[in-house]
Order: C-alpha cells, then structure tokens, then sequence
C-alpha cells in the first residue's frame, strides 16, 4: 500500500459522507448488531433489511430470543436460508443470557460462543465497542488484495490471518468505522467485476490501480465442485384435501424444518408406501421438477402427486393448505407449495 499513515483517514472521509442507511447503523447495541452480522453471512444487505426489521420487533432483546421456542424462531427466519445460522445464534445467545447477562465485550469470550468465528468476532468487538479488531470478510479480501497488489491466495486458510494483520497495521481509533468503511468499499466501489477504480477514495493508495491489476485480484485458485443429489418428493393428498408433510431431522441440513416426504430417486413406490405405513392409489402422477442450489450442491427433486384415503402415522401429519403459514418450510419445498395452489 501505498501512503499507509494517511489511508484511514481518506477512507473515513468516504465513509463520513457517502455510507449507507441501514437499520443496524443506528445502533451501537451489541446484540442487534450481532444478529445483523449472521443475517449478513451469504445474503445480501437488500434482503436482510425487512427481515432484520421482523426479527428485532419480535425478538428485541437477548432475554426475548432467549426464552423463545425454536420453531417460533425458524418461522422469523423462513426465507432467509442457512437456517444453522440462527440455531447458532439462538444457542449463543442462551449462553449470554446465563453466563454473562449480556453480550460480553471480551473477544475471547465472545469468540467462544457457538457460531462465532473470528469475522463476526471483529465487527461485532470493533462495531459495538469500537474495539481495534480486524474484521476481514470477502471484501476486505479484495480491497487489501489490490491496495498492496498481492498474489496471496485467499482460497487457502493461511490467507485470514496473512490479510487480519494488514488491517491490524493501519486500524486507527475508529475501529468500527473504518471496518465498516472498507467493507462499504469493497460492495460499492471495489467490486469484484466492474470496480469504479476513478472514483475510489482511496486509489492513491493502491498498489493494483498502479500497476494494472485490480482486475487480478484478488487470487483464488481453489475451486468447489458441486455435488448434485437427486429425490423423489411425494405430494401425497388425503380425501380432505390436506397434503402430508413431515420434520427433518434437528441436525443436518434444513435442521427441524418441515417437507414435503422426500426419498432417494430410485426407491420404488412400494418402499416407499412401507416407508410411510399407508396406502397410495395406483395413479402417481409426477407433475414438477425443482433445482435448488445450496452452498456447495444441488438438490434436483422430481415432484410426484399421489392419493390416500389412509390415516397419517408416525412422524407424518396431514395440513391443510391454509395451515402453511403455521410451519416453516425451506424454499425448495415452498416453491412445491406454490407450484401446487396455481394448477389444483
């Protein structure tokens, strides 16, 4: 980088005038920050708006999140996916409540809570107690990768703390602010295809601008490979009219949610009338096909109809459509939902 002594106070003259309105700006308590950083992991500030907004008005207080039953909880957070974040969250925040009263402004205790990784570490420290912790998510990669036009790979796990200490040599006073500035820059300015490199505050500053390599970093080599799993969904109705769902697993993926009964794609429909200890008529009509992509795989479901007049048993239990709200569903199952109300 170049011009280090002076870099902070240009990006905080940035961020003074031209940083956004967002609802958990307007705070400095620690909790409601908190919970806006794990709504932030892999969703975007458009998204986490209203539903940060929801969330708080339900739940204001660590003792309200606390003391609340889980599926009220998951219901508050529907829609917003990667629901082991708010599990994480919920348990951690129990943890608050009965060991420290409120969240601790100790780093390493609050970096021993469940869920809490050193990211959310550093922007809940230096945000809600303006304490001098680096804060590096994918932004700040990118924007210290071009600053000192480096070639580290940030693929690779020994890139975090490589880029932590760069923060960490030019954090001045206001560590909250200048965390939250760089990774204003890095969403608005600095951003990975099309960066407005004319119009940075901070382009005296970067190495990269210079020599005419913004474009190269920063550098990832490693590449994920998706996996795709294939399931068979059953879209089983009663003579009332109700569809069967049932609970996921509490641990894994989509935890404690509720589905649609799901099977492997090439289980036959006797196994799985065995599996759900009832009777299908003979028609199974398949009558949808949904993608949905998570992390690092895909779910691709081929949706089948099928009828019973027999009695939901064990973990099953019959809904009616206008119950739906009642329980929390993952998108892919939503998007079965709705399918099925346009062509009934």
């Amino acid at each position: 980088m170049k011009n280090p002594e002076s870099f902070a106070d240009h990006l905080l003259d940035w961020f003074d005038i031209n940083k956004r309105e967002m609802p958990w700006r307007e705070t400095k308590d620690p909790y409601k920050i908190w919970l806006s950083e794990v709504m932030l992991q892999q969703t975007q500030v458009n998204t986490v708006r209203n539903y940060y907004l929801r969330f708080i008005e339900r739940f204001p207080t660590i003792e309200s999140l606390a003391s609340a039953d889980e599926d009220e909880v998951l219901k508050n957070w529907e829609g917003l996916g990667y629901y082991s974040r708010v599990r994480n969250f919920q348990t951690a925040v129990r943890e608050v409540e009965a060991t420290y009263g409120s969240v601790p402004g100790d780093g390493e205790k609050f970096l021993a809570l469940k869920g809490v990784g050193p990211y959310t570490r550093g922007a809940v420290m230096s945000i809600a107690f303006n304490l001098p912790y680096p804060a590096v998510d994918g932004n700040v990669f990118r924007v210290f990768s071009r600053l000192d036009d480096d070639a580290t790979d940030t693929a690779k796990p020994a890139a975090r703390k490589h880029f932590e200490e760069k923060v960490m040599r030019v954090i001045p006073e206001r560590a909250g602010d200048f965390n939250e500035a760089l990774m204003e820059l890095g969403a608005t300015v600095c951003t990975p295809r099309n960066p407005i490199c004319m119009l940075c505050p901070v382009n005296e500053h970067c190495e990269a601008f210079e020599a005419g390599t913004v474009l190269e970093r920063p550098v990832k080599i490693k590449k994920l490979k998706r996996k795709e799993l294939r399931y068979k969904v059953m879209l089983i109705i009663n003579d009332k009219g109700e569809l069967l769902i049932t609970k996921r697993p509490k641990t894994g993926l989509l935890g404690g949610m509720w589905q649609f009964p799901m099977f492997d794609e090439d289980m036959a429909i006797d196994d799985i009338e065995e599996a759900l200890n009832m009777k299908l008529a003979d028609e199974k009509e398949k009558f949808h096909h949904v993608t949905h992509g998570f992390t690092h795989l895909d779910w691709l479901l081929d949706v089948y109809i099928a009828r019973t007049t027999d009695e939901a048993s064990g973990d099953y239990r019959f809904i009616g459509i206008e119950e739906k709200g009642d329980y929390t569903f993952p998108v892919s199952m939503t998007k079965i939902f709705d399918h099925y109300q346009t062509v009934k």
